[in-house]
């Protein structure tokens, strides 16, 4: 007898004896869960803070919220794995810390796109902007759909600083003053000439105001977009940050 079928006539006796196949199961899972449980042992928090990390600007959580009503994240992933091919062209690895806002959050399981957790920046506005109105133009491989009437629809903002409230229901830090500004903010961050463009950053820092969609007599939802994503992974300093901090 091979030691093939030797192996598989002994897992014959699992098959056959449920509460013999019930404990095997039991094992599994408690081992399992001790492989997820004890590096939490190691940790000061399951959530560690990151120097820089705040809640979104109006016009950011704005956008974030055309960016779900889209389908983006169908198609984009925000989170960089620590593995070498994924740190290697897209950065740090992802961290808690900068996913702690966002409901829900933009992990994402499936990447027809590249992950966007670290685009902020990458690309000028005007990339952003013809990317969205004709990917093929920036991108002749892209298989995106154009998405140009964000560039002719105003941005309704009128219920931004409910948006803000709901978010402080859900534990992000929005303070009284930043609900009460919400509205003026998002001018504001929209704004090519940001005459309050102080207050902003005082409240907001490195929030970045111009105009996103070339358009300076309007906020459209491209103003919206694009201020989400000039901004993702760009509040943490990574040449500061420290990755021991949080170990026990």
């Amino acid at each position: 007898m091979s030691l093939s079928t030797s192996l598989w006539q002994k897992h014959w006796i699992l098959e056959r004896n449920s509460i013999l196949l019930l404990i095997g199961i039991l094992i599994v899972i408690a081992f399992g869960g001790l492989v997820e449980v004890v590096p939490l042992f190691y940790l000061r928090s399951t959530i560690e803070t990151a120097p820089g990390m705040r809640p979104y600007t109006p016009l950011e959580l704005a956008g974030r919220n055309i960016y779900v009503s889209e389908g983006c994240y169908l198609c984009h992933s925000q989170m960089i794995r620590a593995l070498r091919d994924e740190v290697e062209r897209y950065g740090h690895y992802s961290l808690a810390a900068e996913s702690q806002y966002d409901h829900p959050f933009q992990w994402g399981s499936k990447r027809n796109g590249p992950d966007l957790a670290r685009v902020g920046g990458k690309y000028s506005d005007d990339w952003h902007r013809d990317h969205l109105q004709d990917p093929r133009s920036v991108v002749p491989g892209s298989i995106m759909p154009a998405y140009p009437w964000l560039f002719t629809t105003d941005l309704d903002y009128s219920h931004i600083a409910e948006d803000l409230k709901v978010q402080a229901t859900l534990g992000v830090p929005y303070s009284d003053d930043m609900i009460a500004n919400a509205i003026a903010d998002l001018r504001t961050q929209a704004s090519p000439e940001a005459p309050n463009a102080a207050d902003l950053a005082k409240r907001y820092p490195q929030a970045q105001a111009r105009d996103f969609d070339g358009n300076p007599t309007r906020i459209t939802e491209a103003d919206a977009l694009i201020a989400y994503l000039q901004m993702l992974g760009t509040l943490v300093d990574f040449k500061l940050y420290d990755d021991k901090a949080n170990i026990r």
